[in-house]
């Protein structure tokens, strides 16, 4: 066993008995490597990904590759769900040094003492192909290049520094006009990029991008009483995600996304399941289903909802991380089926019914295999069986249930039991959303306890912290963990008030003003101000597999600004978009959350407080929720909730039930009956 046996991370830990003498990032492997003046060889990985896996079956676990390693190398491993901070510097710096994108594995040589990256890649195979040498053969040319060409590296370790560094050297400019350019130009990109037939952007590979299909979706609720409505921004996140239901990408049998589709189609995924890619994805389906009251969005909302509940709940109220791609060293394998095992398992009935929907009598679609995508509508299907659609529809939900049932007795691919809070804030948020659209009670129950197992397992000496496993919190809270848990936390007392979460709420937002805020150019730093010294302190604008956090702290910072009437948070938002203005206009597309804030911040959300009844409040909450309304946020607080903070405290309850519309900075009158509600929020005001 090497260095990596005392971790909790199930990446690491897979490792640990590697022949390659593996250290976790740490004082110890940083302090050895300045003593022995070996070069690091930095491996970021996690435990769902299926390169990482081959590169480690191919070369860590081969005895002749780890001496060469072990020799010539300081070896450190990082988890990136773990040590985001790590991964985003190195992913950047191997995007300047190849001039490509980077990926999972990542494989990055540092400079001894200062951590420069000198040499990087992704994954390389253990023989020479795909274009690319033997990775013994590229370790002992890399070795040999330290050695050699010292003043090349420092003088390359230098420039590239200073060009991580200029990347996030934006300035706030107090005299622009933040304006909705960057909406419009967004809007543009996101339409001519998108595919008319199968939907999403661009072509293979595909991904979700649930921010880009939010701002759409907003953008078209915008426009709903225009003369001339941009239906269009309607259309395509509806066709995307209707494609994506109907394809590969989601799970058929047991509901949830995986990660993403490596054709155009949406037919054959990469199988891993990510808790940060469902939780966006299910609060898009819970908005759909409102804007549009199709079915299949409904559905996908709650079988998701079911998956991730069955799933990725831990005991103790948290919710895991990934689910591999891989199980029984196979991409896939736990979730692909031969015709006879679908026949072995069903009904004759089930089986007339599953066959046609599900192209089992077509060619196999994945390694000789069937992974299940839907082939044929519903109706033409109950056309064929002479049954009514209801009637197929009953008959398919028990096949699914008869076939997830026999799929469960399988070898699972590996779950990584990690709770991260970041993606755990994530899933709060998408299960909030879902619980107030789908009058589910049991989603909202799930997001309280995620929240409170935060709160009492993830808090520790006026921090949040970034990870649990074991009973072990460690790695002190990124930006992410903050902006997700503060936009969350607000969705959240949407659902069901809870004075002391909005305590947490109003605690986080201090802390990203006080910990994380670049107070003289604006904007958030991903780490906070005490954090470890690292080659540079990223200040990331743009979205990646996640939404940006400068954006989603920028969205929560204005809501929670404007709820409580606190200035200090309104101008601390204000500042981040001024930082980021350049960006926004100059690549739209990277900046989705981004220009969702932006649009908040030109068009400031609509703020109802109900004080009352418990069944008064349902009621007129119910009511005024009814239609989707992204910039409307709707606070049922009790009549005998007290001791409220700052502009709350004069939302005062009465004898009766009583609502207060706030739009920005402006407010109107208190209105006691549920028809002068609905009156002062009337579509004609909008």
């Amino acid at each position: 066993m090497n260095a990596l046996q005392n971790e909790t991370s199930p990446y690491l830990l897979q490792h640990a008995d590697n022949p390659v003498e593996w250290y976790p990032w740490s004082e110890e492997a940083l302090a050895k490597a300045v003593r022995e003046n070996k070069p690091i060889l930095l491996s970021v990985g996690y435990s769902a990904c299926h390169w990482c896996h081959v590169m480690a079956h191919e070369s860590f676990e081969d005895q002749g590759t780890a001496d060469v390693m072990n020799r010539l190398f300081v070896n450190i491993k990082v988890d990136r769900e773990e040590r985001p901070d790590l991964d985003k510097i190195y992913q950047m710096a191997h995007q300047l040094i190849a001039q490509r994108p980077g990926g999972w594995p990542l494989t990055m040589f540092l400079t001894p003492g200062d951590h420069l990256p000198f040499f990087g890649g992704t994954y390389f195979p253990n023989e020479s192909r795909y274009g690319m040498p033997a990775f013994t053969d590229l370790l002992l040319q890399v070795a040999q290049f330290f050695e050699t060409k010292q003043d090349d590296i420092r003088q390359q370790g230098s420039t590239l520094v200073k060009a991580l560094q200029s990347i996030d050297q934006v300035q706030a400019d107090d005299g622009q006009t933040l304006d909705r350019q960057p909406l419009d130009s967004l809007r543009e990109q996101l339409q001519e990029s998108f595919d008319p037939e199968w939907g999403g952007f661009g072509s293979a590979p595909k991904f979700p991008q649930a921010a880009s299909l939010e701002s759409l979706l907003r953008h078209w609720r915008s426009t709903a009483h225009d003369e001339k409505p941009d239906v269009n921004a309607l259309l395509i996140p509806a066709l995307t995600l209707t494609r994506m239901l109907e394809g590969g990408v989601y799970d058929q049998i047991g509901g949830g996304f995986y990660r993403y589709s490596v054709d155009r189609e949406w037919q054959i995924p990469h199988f891993e399941k990510m808790l940060y890619d469902n939780g966006p994805l299910l609060a898009m389906l819970a908005q759909l289903w409102l804007a549009s009251a199709d079915e299949a969005f409904r559905r996908a909302a709650n079988e998701t909802a079911d998956w991730v509940l069955r799933d990725m709940r831990s005991p103790e109220g948290g919710f895991y991380a990934t689910l591999d791609a891989d199980s029984e060293g196979e991409e896939g394998r736990f979730y692909a089926w031969t015709v006879d095992e679908v026949r072995k398992h069903l009904t004759v009935e089930e089986y007339s019914i599953l066959t046609p929907y599900y192209g089992l009598d077509e060619a196999a679609n994945f390694e000789g295999r069937w992974h299940l995508v839907i082939r044929r509508p519903l109706a033409s299907v109950a056309e064929a069986a002479d049954m009514r659609a209801s009637s197929v529809r009953n008959v398919l939900d028990s096949g699914r249930q008869a076939l997830l049932e026999q799929r469960n007795r399988r070898v699972w691919p590996g779950r990584d039991e990690k709770i991260l809070t970041g993606w755990n804030a994530l899933l709060v948020r998408g299960l909030a959303i879902a619980s107030r659209t789908l009058r589910r009670d049991d989603l909202v129950d799930a997001a309280d306890g995620a929240v409170e197992f935060i709160r009492d397992k993830l808090v520790d000496d006026d921090r949040l912290l970034a990870t649990y496993k074991d009973g072990r919190a460690q790695f002190n809270g990124y930006l992410d963990d903050y902006a997700f848990m503060l936009d969350a936390l607000l969705e959240l007392l949407q659902v069901r008030w809870n004075s002391s979460q909005l305590e947490f709420a109003t605690w986080i937002a201090e802390r990203l003003i006080d910990d994380f805020e670049d107070k003289d150019q604006g904007g958030f730093f991903f780490t906070p101000r005490d954090h470890e010294d690292l080659v540079y302190r990223p200040k990331p604008l743009g979205d990646d597999a996640t939404p940006s956090g400068n954006g989603i702290a920028v969205l929560a910072l204005g809501r929670i600004g404007h709820l409580l009437g606190e200035t200090r948070y309104l101008d601390a938002a204000e500042r981040t978009l001024r930082a980021a203005w350049k960006p926004m206009q100059d690549h739209p597309r990277a900046h989705a959350s981004l220009i969702t804030a932006l649009e908040e911040y030109l068009y400031p959300p609509e703020i109802i407080v109900i004080r009352g009844s418990a069944d008064d409040m349902v009621a007129w909450a119910g009511a005024v929720g009814a239609i989707y309304a992204p910039r409307r946020l709707v606070f049922s607080i009790p009549a005998d909730a007290e001791d409220l903070p700052g502009a709350l405290a004069l939302r005062k309850s009465s004898g009766s039930t009583i609502a207060y519309v706030c739009r920005g900075m402006s407010c109107s009158p208190p209105v006691t009956s549920l028809g002068d509600l609905a009156a002062e929020i009337s579509e004609a005001r909008d």
